[in-house]
């Protein structure tokens, strides 16, 4: 008589590792990939020599209409960081994203604007 294991219920789903999802890699074959890096589909039909599989299928889905940051979309898939920059540097590679850096730090609104923003509405 076979029993399943108790540690597994029905709650928990299907259990894969991380590692079985970026296929045993561990590294993305694309440099570096900033956290913070905006992430948005090229629009481009997959070649045929490309193999791809449903978590590839549902990064592009993702961000097939607005672009996102990694990390985002690491938590919209529920997936270790790692392993999101593992697909998207297999993405990249047949050119079915793209990746735009992250803004500068210099380039955020400073205080002094916004003091201007809020001494201007207060005139209105």
């Amino acid at each position: 008589m076979s029993r399943e294991p108790e540690w597994v219920d029905e709650e928990a789903g299907p259990v894969v590792r991380p590692y079985a999802v970026a296929r045993g890699r561990t590294r993305s074959s694309a440099p570096e990939i900033d956290l913070l890096a905006n992430v948005v589909a090229s629009g481009l039909p997959a070649p045929a020599k490309a193999e791809l599989s449903g978590q590839h299928r549902r990064l592009i889905g993702c961000v097939a209409v607005q672009a996102k940051p990694v990390v985002e979309l690491a938590a919209e898939l529920e997936l270790p960081v790692g392993v999101v920059r593992v697909l998207l540097g297999d993405l990249l590679h047949y050119g079915l994203v793209s990746v735009r850096p992250p803004l500068a730090k210099g380039t955020g609104a400073t205080e002094n604007l916004l003091r201007e923003v809020i001494n201007g509405l207060r005139a209105l």
